[in-house]
């Protein structure tokens, strides 16, 4: 049963080795994601699954100990999931099916799993074993909430670190370009991660999230499945955009 769930934008820029000159930028929002986390904790679950958007190569189930890296942005540091000497075992994981992949030893984690990592990192979480589940974005909102609903079951007391990023077309300087649906998705979000409300959750648009560039549409919807009669709250620590793309950290308990 799903006890607690934190939702954490990924972009690399959190991380202030990558963000170099312009990491004070983040600080509200790093700040935001330890307070997320904290409530994680206090939820003493039994386990931690942590979910991602990912491409192809990163789709699927890692293990705890799976290690990733940022040296793809010109940075030297690596992290690791949980203890790096944990023994996970593909029976001990997530379903592989929840991710549209193989869940094959020795991947590296995808970025959004290696910036929860270095969250987890950060604040010296351990003690409670953690898996990673990296989604692709073509994961249909019915498999999500499917996905979701046998992390909930998994164990008796489960926790969801949740990683995505809203639209990235909030501005003309953003990636995605301007797109005037952008602020009103994002408000949406926002509005339903803080009301705990599973319902509108699953009402995302899917194709209209794509358009938006909103990476976190199915891990969302991922933690919809998951949340299903479990009856908690919802509330919003922190909501911007900079650099054009929509940041929301969100605890739930």
């Amino acid at each position: 049963m799903l006890v607690a769930a934190a939702v954490c934008p990924c972009p690399p820029l959190l991380v202030p080795d990558v963000a170099a000159g312009a990491a004070s930028e983040l600080d509200a929002a790093r700040a935001a994601c330890t307070d997320a986390l904290s409530v994680l904790a206090a939820a003493r679950p039994d386990r931690l699954v942590v979910v991602g958007p990912a491409d192809e190569s990163g789709r699927g189930p890692h293990p705890e100990g799976t290690r990733g890296s940022f040296r793809g942005f010109g940075v030297d540091l690596d992290v690791c999931l949980g203890a790096a000497n944990a023994a996970a075992t593909a029976s001990d994981t997530v379903p592989v099916e929840g991710g549209d992949g193989s869940g094959a030893p020795g991947r590296a984690l995808p970025p959004s799993l290696a910036v929860a990592a270095w969250l987890l990192e950060r604040v010296g979480w351990s003690d409670v074993p953690i898996e990673g589940l990296g989604v692709g974005e073509p994961l249909a909102p019915e498999r999500c909430i499917h996905v979701g609903r046998d992390i909930a079951a998994g164990a008796e007391r489960v926790a969801l670190l949740v990683m995505g990023d809203a639209s990235a077309c909030r501005t003309l300087k953003a990636p995605g370009y301007y797109d005037e649906r952008a602020a009103p998705f994002d408000a949406e979000v926002a509005r339903a991660l803080g009301a705990g409300d599973v319902a509108a959750l699953r009402a995302l648009d899917a194709d209209l999230a794509y358009q938006l560039k909103a990476a976190g549409r199915a891990p969302w919807q991922v933690l919809a499945g998951a949340a299903e009669g479990a009856g908690l709250g919802g509330a919003v620590l922190y909501e911007d955009a900079p650099y054009g793309v929509g940041y929301v950290v969100a605890s739930w308990s």
